[in-house]
């Protein structure tokens, strides 16, 4: 069974960090183990609709100092949509999309920065204040 390291960011501020393997953007809810619980530990159920976003993380503790870029270096070939995603509480987060719609409850965006701990991020189209193709 695969399984996703991810950080879910709720829209109250809350974060959970932890593995998944059930995750799919067109289901409301999917479960999560939580990081540093005892192996074997029983799964938490998350809604979609409470959350922020679901950041799928190369580690849990990422670098806090580091400073992730926001622009596209024009030199370089990007697949699929540039886009800019400003959430709700001011986070940015700039990147490529292949799923972008409107009227979908939510999308996947993979960072510009290829030094990014995130590897992609599910946003959940209501926890964001401004979405724009660049």
């Amino acid at each position: 069974m695969f399984q996703n390291k991810i950080v879910i960011h709720y829209m109250d501020g809350r974060l959970v960090k932890g593995i998944t393997s059930d995750f799919f953007p067109n289901k409301e809810t999917f479960h999560v183990a939580p990081a540093g619980e005892a192996a074997g530990g029983k799964p938490v159920e998350i809604r979609i609709g409470d959350l922020k976003a679901v950041f799928f993380v190369k580690d849990f503790d990422g670098n806090p100092d580091y400073d992730e870029k926001k622009e596209f270096d024009p030199a370089k070939a990007v697949l699929g949509r540039k886009i800019s995603v400003v959430f709700q509480d001011g986070e940015k987060m700039v990147g490529t999309t292949t799923g972008y719609q409107p009227d979908r409850p939510g999308f996947f965006v993979n960072p510009v920065d290829p030094k990014s701990n995130t590897e992609r991020c599910y946003v959940v189209a209501k926890a964001a204040r401004e979405v724009k193709l660049l």
